[in-house]
C-alpha cells in the first residue's frame, strides 16, 4: 500500500512540474512575441505608417490573442483553417534607385532574420497548442 502511494505522490509531482515547466516556457514565448510585435510596431512607427497609439494598441492586442487563442476573431473568408495559423507574407517595397547596396543587403539580412523569428515562434506556439 506505501508503494502505491508513493507512485501516486511521484506521478503527481511529475504532473506539478510538467505544469510548471509548461507555463515557464509559455511566459518566455509571450516575451519574446511582445518583443518582436514591439519591434515591428516602431519600424512602422519610424516609417510613419502609424502612429505611437495604434503602434500600442496593435502590441497588446497581438499579446491579447496569443493569450486566449480561443478568444481571438476568424475570418471567414480565410484560407487557412481555425486550427492553422494564419500566412503572412512580407514583401519589402524598397526602391533599389534610393538606397545603396549594401544598406540593401542589411535590410535584406535583417528581413531574413525577422522572417526566420517569426518562423520559429509559429513553431513553438504549434507545439504549445498540441
Amino acid at each position: 500500500m506505501a508503494g502505491l502511494n508513493n507512485l501516486v505522490q511521484k506521478a503527481f509531482y511529475l504532473g506539478v512540474g510538467i505544469a510548471s515547466y509548461a507555463g515557464e516556457k509559455a511566459g518566455e514565448n509571450l516575451s519574446k512575441l511582445r518583443t518582436q510585435a514591439q519591434k515591428l510596431a516602431d519600424e512602422m512607427v519610424a516609417r510613419g505608417e502609424i502612429t505611437a497609439e495604434e503602434a500600442k494598441k496593435m502590441v497588446d492586442d497581438m499579446v491579447t490573442r496569443a493569450q486566449n487563442p480561443s478568444d481571438a476573431t476568424v475570418d471567414v473568408s480565410a484560407q487557412a483553417t481555425a486550427s492553422e495559423p494564419r500566412t503572412i507574407e512580407i514583401i519589402d517595397e524598397t526602391d533599389a534607385s534610393d538606397s545603396t547596396s549594401s544598406d540593401t543587403s542589411s535590410k535584406s539580412s535583417a528581413n531574413e532574420a525577422l522572417r526566420q523569428q517569426v518562423a520559429d515562434l509559429e513553431e513553438q506556439l504549434r507545439k504549445l497548442r498540441q
